[in-house]
């Protein structure tokens, strides 16, 4: 696909975000609406996404030569999503997990406030676990 190709699909999905929802803040917020703007949204991004699939295999046929560089540029295509799963994927585990520490932490410090220091260890490993994933999406990357 070409990058004028590539850039339009970007344009049309991020369309299909915001005017459907852009169509629900602007009036008066109500179920019906509610629905009508999911549904919009939800028939432009699989639009776009079905049109997306049929454009990028509907090329022209794949040579010898060019399938060893796919098979190259597809497993570092893999080796990004791995970093960017192994971030995420932590990071949101992290988040669940500093969300009830933090809020238990701060139940402890109100009703005694010398638990303060016990209660930031326990906010503090449920944040090492982001900077772990972090630290393997780095050496997943490193070794790309």
């Amino acid at each position: 696909m070409t990058l004028t190709v590539k850039l339009l699909l970007i344009v049309t999905l991020v369309l299909s975000i915001i005017i459907p929802f852009g169509y629900y803040l602007l009036g008066e917020k109500s179920k019906k609406r509610y629905k009508r703007a999911i549904g919009a949204n939800a028939f432009f991004y699989f639009g776009a996404f079905a049109i997306a699939a049929i454009m990028m295999f509907a090329g022209e046929p794949v040579q010898a030569a060019d399938a060893a560089s796919n098979v190259a540029s597809n497993a570092t295509g893999l080796g990004y999503l791995a970093a960017a799963l192994s971030t995420g994927l932590s990071c949101v585990g992290g988040g669940i997990a500093v969300a009830s520490a933090a809020s238990a932490a701060l139940g402890a410090i109100s009703e005694d406030s010398s638990a303060l220091g016990k209660s930031l260890i326990f906010v503090g490993l449920a944040e090492g676990v982001c900077l772990y994933g972090l630290i393997i999406s780095f050496m997943i990357l490193g070794n790309l």
